[in-house]
């Protein structure tokens, strides 16, 4: 019971300091909006839906890694981050409790999109429960992501110029905005080495009716990132702060 309530209180702690701030708040809604208006200016003959999946995962990629790599890499300056590795929690329940808000910020990051693209298209037909596990899987791989990122910089602006390193090739290599078969035939098999690819074709199946893969494949492809990044993750802290 004290763990988990240790593990409630670093939640209730990072939403208050973090995630409640009106600049974080604003933030989580203005950049979905208007990368929903730059896509749709660019091609205003395209369909809104068609333009969902991607408009969906990239907001979730862009709120949890932005928010994770700022958060913990500024507590890592101020030690708090190390006096937190001190508390008697275990690691797992602690790095669980960290990611946690990340997770729920990305998620409140999808609604964004989805409320606007409702008033100008019909929903009815989205798989709605296949959008939810898309999206939750979707966050923890990029949480993951971001505290992979976050333990492996010393800096905010190094961890948000690593966070860039690994975002914005996704944009383009996970078949966001962008079929896979239309990328050239030796970036396929980078495509597919990256957790967001089989997000966005869960999506893009639940949303349009047009996935390239398997949902099952994509769900357990996504549970394999998520243990991997945690083993990483998990690794990294035990190697530079507790061993």
């Amino acid at each position: 019971m004290m763990q988990w309530i240790a593990f409630w209180s670093i939640l209730k702690k990072d939403i208050q300091n973090y995630y409640l701030k009106p600049p974080n708040i604003s933030w989580g809604i203005i950049f979905p909006l208007s990368w929903t208006l730059m896509q749709l200016i660019r091609s205003p003959e395209g369909s809104m839906l068609e333009l969902l999946p991607g408009l969906i995962a990239m907001s979730v990629l862009f709120g949890t890694t932005s928010m994770l790599a700022v958060t913990i890499t500024f507590e890592r300056s101020g030690r708090s981050f190390d006096r937190l590795l001190l508390a008697p929690i275990s690691l797992n329940l602690m790095v669980l409790a960290k990611t946690m808000g990340a997770i729920l910020f990305g998620m409140f990051n999808s609604i964004v999109p989805i409320i606007f693209v409702s008033f100008f298209t019909n929903l009815s037909g989205v798989n709605w429960g296949m959008v939810f596990v898309a999206v939750l899987l979707i966050a923890i791989t990029s949480t993951l992501l971001g505290l992979m990122i976050a333990v492996s910089a010393k800096q905010v602006f190094e961890a948000q110029t690593f966070a860039n390193f690994f975002r914005f090739p996704m944009l383009f290599l996970c078949g966001l905005f962008m079929p896979l078969s239309a990328l050239p035939a030796f970036l396929r098999p980078v495509s597919f080495c990256l957790p967001l690819t089989y997000g966005t074709d869960i999506l893009s199946g639940a949303i349009t009716s047009t996935s390239i893969m398997s949902p099952l494949l994509c769900v357990f492809a996504l549970l394999a990132f998520a243990v991997g990044l945690f083993s990483i993750c998990r690794y990294n802290i035990n190697r530079k702060w507790i061993l």
